[in-house]
């Protein structure tokens, strides 16, 4: 099964096409997690408490670890995420949040590095950008850097069309060319 993590706001997403392009490409079942329809606990020290106790006490089936475990459970992982102020939507934050909890996604060595408990072999990280200045350092790299070192996943693959909005740009030209590589994905 396919989770594909939708961190999408706009009706007309261009990240969100370039994402459905993906997923029509691997042809598999999908589960959509749209973030935009969450309404996250904050992290705060309440929050912590009541997440630390539960898994000091195994209760991992307990309703606030299901999208870590959903996420953990899954074959492949699409991220659709817009480029936004060098990174993606505070809800993606938010999300990750949510699913990287210590005896489901991740575990720690005796010498202290962390694990990875997931399933999936391979994220695809999905963004587009108005603009071409997109160091992916802090929204992939990030992205890629938790995939690879936390939750196990070793093949993360960045999908993107940038300078959308540039003036004179030819926004469906880019688009298609960013979707004529995802043909070549396996």
């Amino acid at each position: 099964m396919i989770l594909f993590i939708d961190a999408c706001v706009r009706e007309n997403s261009r990240t969100k096409r370039l994402a459905q392009a993906l997923l029509k490409k691997l042809n598999e079942e999908v589960f959509r997690v749209a973030l935009k329809e969450i309404s996250f606990s904050v992290t705060d020290e309440t929050y912590l408490q009541k997440r630390d106790n539960l898994i000091s006490q195994g209760a991992f089936d307990d309703d606030m670890f299901a999208l870590a475990r959903q996420f953990a459970e899954a074959d492949t992982i699409v991220i659709a995420a817009p480029y936004w102020d060098l990174s993606f939507p505070a809800m993606l934050k938010q999300y990750i949040e949510a699913i990287n909890v210590l005896g489901i996604t991740f575990e720690y060595t005796p010498e202290g590095f962390p694990k990875g408990l997931c399933m999936a072999n391979k994220l695809y990280y999905v963004m587009t950008a108005g603009g071409n200045y997109v160091p992916t350092d802090y929204g992939f790299g990030y992205i890629e850097t938790l995939a690879q070192n936390f939750y196990g996943i070793k093949t993360v693959e960045l999908i993107k069309a940038t300078g959308l909005d540039i003036i004179g740009a030819d926004e469906e030209a880019i688009l298609n060319e960013a979707i004529s590589t995802i043909s070549g994905i396996s």
